[in-house]
């Protein structure tokens, strides 16, 4: 017996994975004014997409997945507008703490997560404690970063060496 044409593609090895994706998670506002929704909907409609982002990255076996979900540039917003994608951010954590548990997903965080405020902090510390043995895959948060932000922190512990005197300018 002969298989089909679409049979025999079945059996075809999957396309490459990259080993590192990352998002820039920009646009939600917009696409939700455009629909006539409030800005914090569409926020809320994209966390849920970054769901199944994570799940099918990590079905994958994408190795690498970094989301950068909040600049520093993101505290100008409205105050309002900045608690409503804090309290999703929260939600998310506390939402998909098992999943990322059970799916030996390493939650980390890059970017200034002090100045997150403490009642989010907190519990994205504790996940990134919990999981921090987790080999199936990385998950970075991008939140409160920025390129010159990071820059000027990296030249400053850089000079911070100098000054301890472990490092030789």
């Amino acid at each position: 017996m002969n298989p089909s044409p679409e049979a025999m593609h079945i059996h075809e090895a999957p396309p490459p994975v990259p080993q590192h994706l990352a998002l820039i998670m920009d646009g939600n506002g917009r696409w939700a004014e455009e629909r006539g929704l409030s800005r914090a909907e569409g926020h809320r409609v994209g966390a849920e997409v970054v769901n199944r982002i994570v799940r099918v990255c990590r079905s994958w076996g994408l190795k690498h997945l970094t989301l950068y979900a909040f600049s520093e540039q993101n505290w100008g917003r409205p105050e309002g507008e900045v608690k409503a994608l804090m309290a999703l951010l929260l939600q998310y954590l506390t939402d998909q703490r098992q999943d990322i548990l059970e799916r030996r997903i390493q939650l980390r965080a890059i970017g200034n997560i002090d100045k997150l405020p403490l009642w989010v902090r907190a519990p994205l510390k504790l996940l990134i404690k919990e999981s921090k043995e987790a080999r199936g895959m990385t998950l970075n948060l991008a939140l409160s970063y920025g390129g010159r932000e990071e820059l000027l922190r990296a030249i400053q512990a850089l000079a911070e060496d100098v000054r301890a005197g472990d490092l030789d300018p």
